[in-house]
């Protein structure tokens, strides 16, 4: 008799830690005939995106800008991001660098991030 193979639980692990914050975001959502900019809070960070709350409507996919400043960091980030999910208003951001600036500013904010928390 063979053995039924049996699913395997879905990993509780991330990629990166989680870190809880509280910063305001800005979103700026190009649309063909205008741009949008929707304020809205960081809720949830991590080095590979963000957590916000944000009276916009969203579809997963949709690619975005978002602007904020991080913890213990003077610069604000502008940053384009992905839609990964969302709940409500809230929504999951996978941050994306899609050049050489924009990998760039993202690798220094994870290396603000990393130093920030003591990792």
């Amino acid at each position: 008799m063979n053995a039924v193979p049996q699913p395997q639980p879905f990993a509780a692990e991330r990629r990166w830690k989680r870190y809880d914050i509280h910063v305001p975001v800005r979103l700026i959502v190009h649309h063909a005939l205008h741009t949008s900019r929707i304020s809205g809070r960081g809720t949830e960070l991590n080095q590979g995106g963000m957590c916000i709350f944000a009276g916009a409507e969203l579809s997963l996919g949709e690619q975005v800008e978002l602007e904020f400043t991080a913890p213990y960091c003077g610069d604000p980030l502008r940053i384009w991001c992905v839609v990964r999910n969302r709940s409500g208003y809230y929504y999951g951001l996978e941050f994306l660098a899609e050049n050489a600036g924009e990998r760039e500013q993202v690798t220094r904010f994870r290396e603000i991030l990393r130093s920030s928390v003591g990792a």
